[in-house]
């Protein structure tokens, strides 16, 4: 079966790590095919007194996406968590992935949530949530975008896999 590279691109506290996990699952449980999830949050160490800055992300954004590549070049399908903060760091990942098709999925919710998850959280410098929600990149051209609060973590992943595979 194709492999896929699966782009889930929202803010901080969004819900993308849980809705990767669960996609994951999802994919193996229906396919039997092993997706790896690339997180930002493996190469982008945050801790509630650290601010992180576009430099920072774009900085960990090469080797990410060499990541991605070689887990896909060794045939396996791959499931980004990310979050993309300006033109540089999503050019830089479509020109790794460029000769593959990238689906773009938005991870959203009101700002309102993904504030209180962070503060629920304490794992994140507060406001990193609010700045990468205003500053998200790209704002449009996704293939579908997903509400984690208006859906459940489940129903977001069905819809993932229904749209993709």
């Amino acid at each position: 079966m194709e492999k896929h590279i699966i782009l889930l691109n929202g803010s901080s506290s969004a819900g993308k790590s849980t809705l990767a996990k669960a996609l994951q699952a999802l994919i193996e449980n229906k396919r039997n095919e092993r997706y790896e999830i690339v997180s930002i949050d493996d190469f982008l160490k945050m801790t509630s007194e650290d601010v992180i800055y576009e430099d920072d992300v774009f900085e960990i954004s090469g080797p990410l996406c060499e990541k991605v590549m070689q887990v896909f070049n060794a045939n396996q399908g791959v499931i980004i968590d990310h979050v993309i903060t300006s033109e540089r760091i999503f050019n830089q990942l479509e020109e790794n992935v460029s000769h593959n098709r990238l689906w773009m999925i938005r991870v959203t919710c009101p700002l309102e949530i993904i504030q209180k998850r962070e503060q629920e959280r304490k794992d994140r410098c507060l406001g990193s949530a609010e700045t990468s929600y205003t500053y998200l990149y790209p704002r449009e051209g996704y293939d579908l975008t997903v509400d984690t609060h208006f859906m459940t973590i489940s129903e977001c992943a069905n819809r993932i896999f229904d749209k993709i595979l």
